[in-house]
């Protein structure tokens, strides 16, 4: 008979800086039966809200340097006494459903730090750059007394767009020459960007930063103004040679002084958990919709498949 899990006894653990606990709790949460989620549901309902946390989205293509760009700034911001998790999402394959889930392996040093906590997750087919269970993954992180918390995310496009609903600053990682041809990738993600820090510029010549810097500024200026007002910034840097991390910190933290002094920052948290209590609500329907299926099969006398899925719907509307 497997043990019972008791989520006080969890929650606990969690406060005290028990990272199996978190951990556990994580797992939990990312589960796809019904129970678990429950369960994670009630070790988060145990903490308060963190009011002064920093929820920061961090995405860009592949092969931009994602993982060594965040373990510069996890190293950077542990020196400084913070304690920083990173929640690293990776591609599940459509095909086997498996992940790689490399990124404690190449972030070697912040994975030993004591203050920082790594967690890979695969995104197991959600759309937008994030796992399904991302935003309780960051409560838990938080209450686990977490106050950085840098989300990685898979770097796929324009469907990366959830992530923005659960951060509250966004950097868009670029490199120096991508040039036009990742245009159609960039305006999605750009516009949702609040600073575009252009990474490896020790390894591209002087000739490819500085078109960079004009292009990207060229860009900016086009895009409709972010909803906190902020004005997007672009640094240039190397997270590999730890250049302009230093810079990076300096404008994130003009960032949040600007969004709790105009109160973005707490009408933005608001907005999220609203965001999210319609995801919930969404899951549900869709949970009871598949539980009614297995009960009830569509008829398939019709060849309208609106027409069939309309007269299901009016035969289970209860």
């Amino acid at each position: 008979m497997p043990r019972k899990i008791d989520p006080i006894a969890i929650a606990s653990a969690i406060k005290n800086g028990n990272r199996l606990a978190l951990s556990r709790a994580i797992t939990l949460a990312e589960s796809t039966k019904l129970e678990h989620l429950e369960l994670a549901q009630e070790i988060i309902h145990q903490f308060e809200p963190h009011q002064h946390s920093k929820r920061i989205a961090i995405t860009g293509i592949p092969g931009v340097g994602k993982s060594t760009f965040i373990e510069a700034l996890g190293l950077y911001l542990t020196q400084l006494g913070h304690k920083v998790a990173i929640l690293a999402i990776d591609p599940s394959s459509h095909l086997s459903k498996g992940s790689i889930l490399g990124d404690k392996t190449r972030m070697e040093e912040l994975a030993k730090n004591d203050h920082a906590y790594i967690r890979p997750s695969a995104t197991n087919g959600n759309l937008g750059g994030i796992t399904s269970r991302t935003y309780e993954a960051i409560l838990l992180c938080e209450a686990a007394g977490y106050d950085h918390i840098l989300i990685e995310t898979v770097g796929v496009g324009q469907s990366e767009t959830l992530v923005n609903q659960i951060s509250d600053l966004f950097i868009f990682l670029q490199l120096p020459g991508s040039g036009d041809d990742l245009q159609g990738i960039k305006r999605g993600i750009m516009e949702m960007a609040d600073i575009i820090f252009v990474n490896k510029v020790d390894a591209f010549q002087e000739k490819l930063i500085k078109d960079a810097k004009v292009d990207l500024a060229r860009s900016l200026q086009f895009l409709p103004p972010k909803k906190s007002n902020w004005k997007r910034k672009t640094i240039l840097g190397s997270g590999l040679k730890e250049k302009g991390i230093i810079e990076l910190w300096e404008t994130v933290e003009k960032y949040f002084a600007q969004i709790q002094e105009n109160n973005y920052y707490s009408e933005n948290r608001t907005l999220q958990q609203s965001l999210q209590a319609e995801t919930y609500i969404l899951e549900m329907i869709e949970r009871q919709t598949k539980e009614k299926l297995k009960c009830n099969p569509i008829n398939k006398t019709s060849s309208n498949a609106y027409l069939m899925a309309k007269e299901w719907l009016k035969e289970n509307q209860n």
